[in-house]
């Protein structure tokens, strides 16, 4: 399994059938990923953000990793490679609650109100 990919059983199929969007930093513009989805955060299930399943091209790993008070997951904060403001974090140790979550799968996460989508089309 390659370092940063975690195996979950139990990945639901409504995760597929969501669209797929390029995620934009509000900040500055830059591309940061082509494979977003809108989702929900486990831990808070009222807190809306967009999630990938792929590292994201357009960001940097900044700071320590660091846990939150609603799981134990360890995370470190992921900045706009075009303007250095933090937009999201990667999940860089899931916990077992998380793992047996339903999930889909994804461990780069983006705070909606730091990026824009753009649905991917076909053409």
């Amino acid at each position: 399994m390659p370092v940063g990919s975690f195996a979950s059983p139990s990945i639901h199929p409504q995760f597929r059938s969501k669209a797929v969007c390029k995620l934009f930093c509000r900040h500055c513009s830059e591309l940061l990923c082509r494979r977003g989805m809108k989702a929900i955060l486990l831990g808070n299930t009222k807190v809306e953000l967009y999630s990938t399943d792929t590292p994201p091209m357009g960001v940097q790993l900044v700071f320590d990793d660091y846990t939150t008070p609603n799981c134990m997951c360890r995370i470190r904060d992921a900045a706009c490679l075009g303007c250095g403001n933090v937009v999201g974090y990667h999940v860089t140790q899931p916990c077992g609650k998380c793992l047996e979550s339903c999930n889909n799968g994804h461990f780069w996460m983006f705070q909606f109100e730091e990026v824009y989508p753009i649905e991917r089309t076909l053409s």
